[in-house]
């Protein structure tokens, strides 16, 4: 099949659509992105991109057509919202002139915002194929969550907009099994909803560097708690913070960041307040490829969410890479990430926003034996091969595009 795929994001921002485009190639379909300037998470446009330049590439065989966006900027309040409606706006309007093709499928991919569903919907009355929405965060629940919108009457007209993308879409796939609930609730004809968890790229598996690999001069000495990711406000770095505060008589127990995002400064003061220097270790982004060499070092990986009903029907896309690399975990959050934590046997779970509890699982873990953490970690890689597996995964989306495209050619028949 002919597949165009809609994302505001793709390489080199690093998303895990990159990934699955690959894995639909991978199939034997030809894969075309049609998506924006990458500017996530600098909010300035990667250095060699503007309105005018690199609108047409190729990635490792997919073929990239941009459209002109407002960069992010600082990622909140007006800036963000305009980042947002450029790339519908421009991708709607540009869609016939940058796309000429025929498409067999629109493949969607939202992790925010919801407005990527637009251009789609445009494509869908031009190309007539039929749309799969891959739905990675729930809309208005998300934006009202974060605080981004608080007008009960702005998010009345998002409920209606998101209401509207859904009805127009072929086939509904969710990332977490509480994504089903809200979203039934919304759509006509709720059996197009479909359960599709994120996996995680093949290079996430536990691995064994050598000794003069260059992340071993980058890690401090002793018993290392690992986050990885971005350093956002919905991540609850205040709790991590304030675990931290609470382990620092057990000097060898040290926390390294992985990452960047806007709360980044915050942080960096709160630790020259709380004088953890010498506790949490802020190392700032690496590619992808670096991250499993790094997991190998960590004693246990950390993922955080704040509290928000949101929040505790979401999976965050880390816990898949994480269980593939076969390290204990220990989640600060609640609902279905917990779940899937608890149910693997792969670490701890504990309620979200609630430090002392974030310190104990960190120290029963630390207390445990090597044999043990490692036993913990190989569960956590076991269950992922059960259910996250891409191989698996990619198999059962190119079934489904292909049961969708015949059935979308015989309703036209």
């Amino acid at each position: 099949m002919n597949i165009l795929i809609v994302t505001q994001y793709f390489w080199p921002e690093e998303f895990r659509i990159n990934d699955l485009s690959l894995g639909l190639l991978e199939k034997g379909h030809r894969v075309t992105v049609y998506t924006g300037i990458p500017n996530y998470p600098t909010g300035r446009f990667f250095r060699g991109y503007s309105f005018f330049k690199n609108l047409t590439q190729n990635f490792h065989g997919v073929k990239i057509l941009r459209v002109p966006l407002v960069p992010r900027g600082n990622g909140r309040g007006l800036r963000l919202a305009i980042n947002y409606f450029s790339f519908a706006l421009f991708g709607s309007i540009m869609g016939a002139v940058r796309c000429r093709e025929e498409y067999d499928l629109i493949f969607v991919y939202e992790p925010s915002p919801i407005t990527v569903g637009l251009p789609a919907i445009v494509m869908k009355k031009i190309k007539k194929a039929p749309i799969m929405f891959w739905v990675q965060d729930l809309w208005p629940e998300s934006v009202a969550a974060a605080g981004a919108v608080r007008s009960q009457r702005v998010l009345k007209l998002i409920e209606r907009l998101v209401s509207f993308i859904y009805n127009k879409c072929d086939r509904i796939l969710v990332t977490s099994l509480a994504y089903f609930p809200p979203i039934k609730c919304v759509v006509k004809k709720p059996e197009r909803i479909l359960y599709f968890p994120q996996t995680s790229e093949e290079l996430y598996r536990p691995v064994r560097l050598n000794p003069e690999a260059p992340e071993l001069g980058r890690m401090p000495a002793g018993f290392t708690v690992m986050f990885a990711g971005n350093i956002g406000a919905a991540q609850d770095f205040e709790t991590i913070l304030s675990a931290a505060e609470n382990l620092t008589v057990h000097q060898d127990i040290k926390w390294i960041i992985l990452g960047d995002g806007r709360m980044r400064p915050w942080v960096e003061d709160q630790i020259r307040q709380r004088a953890l220097g010498k506790t949490i270790y802020l190392l700032g982004r690496y590619p992808v490829e670096a991250m499993p060499r790094f997991f190998s070092l960590a004693d246990i990986l950390l993922v955080t969410l704040k509290r928000e009903p949101i929040f505790a029907l979401t999976i965050p896309a880390k816990v898949q890479s994480y269980l593939a690399c076969g390290k204990p975990i220990v989640a600060a959050l609640d609902g279905e990430g917990a779940r899937i934590i608890a149910e693997a046997g792969a670490g701890l779970a504990c309620p979200a926003e609630n430090p002392a509890a974030l310190a104990e699982a960190i120290l029963t873990i630390y207390r445990m034996s090597a044999a043990e953490r490692q036993e913990m970690g190989m569960r956590g890689r076991a269950y992922y091969e059960k259910h996250f597996d891409r191989s698996m995964l990619l198999d059962r989306l190119n079934n489904w595009m292909r049961e969708l495209y015949r059935e979308a050619k015989s309703s036209v028949a």
